[in-house]
Formats: C-alpha cells, structure tokens, sequence
C-alpha cells in the first residue's frame, strides 16, 4: 500500500478545522444550554442540569417564544405548500419554449442576488404605499416566497430537464388524459424531488430573518424573536431555545429524509414484484 501524500494530511486538517468552524457555534451553544441553575452565558460551566430547558416551557418574562413558533411553523408550511405548487407549474410550463420564457426566468431568479434586506423594505414599502397591513401572513409570506421560490424553480427546472417524456407517450398511448398523466405519471416520479423543494422552502423560511425583518408587523416570527432576547436575556434559557430549535430542525430534514427512503424502497418492491410477474 503506497504511503499517502503529505498533502493527504494538510487537506484532512483543512477540512477538519472547516467543520469545526461550521459546527463549533452550534456544538457550543448546545453545551451551555446544559448549565446548572446558577450558570451563566459563557464556560467555565456551573454544573450540569436540564433547569433552562424546563425554564423554556415556565411564563416568560420577556417575549413570545411559543407564539413565535408557532407563527414560524405555520408560515414555514405556508411557503413550503406555495412553493412546491408554483414550481412545479413552472417548471411543466418551462419544458416548452415560449416568448419571453429567457426574461421571466432571469427575473424569477434575480431575488436570489439582491440584498435580503433591501427585498424586506422594498414588500414593507408596497405594503405601507398600498395601505395593506403589514402582517407575517401576507407581507412576510410574500418576502419569503423571493427566497425560496428561486430554489424550488432551479430544482424543477433541473429535474424536467432529465425527465424522460416517453413515460408520458406511453400513459397518453393507454388513453391517459393530461390530468391523469400528470396525477399518476409525472408526480410520482418527481415525488423525491418535490420533497427536496418542500424541505428547501419549509427550512428557508422557518430560520429567515433579513427578508422577514421589516414584513412581520406587530407579531415577531421565531428568528425576529430569538434576535430580540438577545438584546434583554441574560440567562442560558437563549441556549436552550437555540438547541431545541436546533434539534426540531434535525427532526424536519430526518423525516425527509426516511419519506424519501421509504418513497424508493416501495419503488423498488413494486419493481422487483413486477419482474416476478412477468
């Protein structure tokens, strides 16, 4: 066995310093949200206890945690629905050229390269000179929908570039009609990239703060409250709150993640049970 090169080893330490950075914070936060009653924000740790945890889920001096969650879940789900919806019409319209298909898709992509924050003002301003409310539901859903419909556009977009369409000549071949084709053809086969787009749009917009800063109204989203304890929190309850948020996102992308398993095994069991058929 050939010894490896020393730049093996320089690469290895790069990357390893890279994750650290990456998940450091995290790793960080996690730990100190396990300090004992008496325990401060920052190491050496007074001992070891779930109290902030438990303080989590006591009346809050300060804020709305658990409203604030729940308005970020629901919005999240909002836009993840939003999101999987209009890009999949778009990327089923976008298979065919049409006059000004290059335009709009430029446009459709250009939020991605503006600053958040001046996507957050420019919805508050509309909203304001129009006199709607500015709310986290209308608002906030539209400077969220800049974010994530991007994302969902450029991963249709891709996967109906691969689609292979003799799938729908067959279906229209047995006398399947354009509904039909789409229903019981076309979504299914897509099913784990529509569930990448729906996981894209449910995690851009439950952490999104820049775009949802100046759209929220009266009622803070998750992010726009954990950025205002920061102001008036002295406490590791802030850590707790981080590290819960952090596992509830975990548990999100997991559940995806086996959805998605789960979608392939079952096409392989169909497939192997119609090779035995035939």
């Amino acid at each position: 066995m050939e010894p490896r090169p020393r730049s093996f080893y320089v690469l290895s330490a790069f990357f390893g310093l890279f994750v650290l950075f990456l998940y450091g914070p995290t790793i960080t936060i996690g730990i100190l949200s396990f300090q004992g009653p008496s325990g401060g924000l920052t190491f050496p740790m007074r001992g070891v206890s779930l109290h902030w945890f438990a303080d989590l889920f006591q009346e809050q001096a300060v804020g709305d945690i658990w409203g604030a969650f729940r308005r970020s879940f629901a919005l999240g789900l909002i836009v993840m629905v939003t999101t999987v919806v209009i890009s999949v019409m778009a990327g089923l319209a976008f298979r065919k050229r049409f006059a000004g298909s290059g335009v709009l898709f430029y446009l459709a992509i250009a939020s991605l390269v503006i600053p958040s924050i001046l996507i957050s003002l420019g919805v508050g301003l509309i909203f304001s000179q129009l006199g709607l409310k500015i709310h986290w539901a209308t608002s906030g859903l539209g400077s969220q929908l800049t974010w994530t419909l991007p994302f969902g556009l450029l991963i249709m977009f891709a996967v109906f570039n691969r689609f292979d369409k003799s799938y729908e000549e067959a279906a229209r071949d047995q006398g399947a009609t354009a509904w039909q084709t789409i229903r019981y053809v076309v979504l299914p086969i897509i099913a784990p990239s529509l569930l990448g787009v729906a996981l894209f749009g449910f995690t851009l917009s439950y952490d999104e703060f820049a775009r949802t800063l100046l759209t929220a109204g009266s009622y803070n989203t998750l992010p726009l409250e954990i950025f205002g304890m920061t102001t008036n929190v002295t406490t590791p309850v802030i850590y707790a709150l981080g590290t819960l948020t952090t596992l509830f996102s975990f548990a999100i992308i997991g559940s995806f993640i086996a959805t998605v398993l789960i979608i392939q095994r079952r096409r392989a069991r169909l497939g192997s049970d119609a090779g035995k058929g035939v």
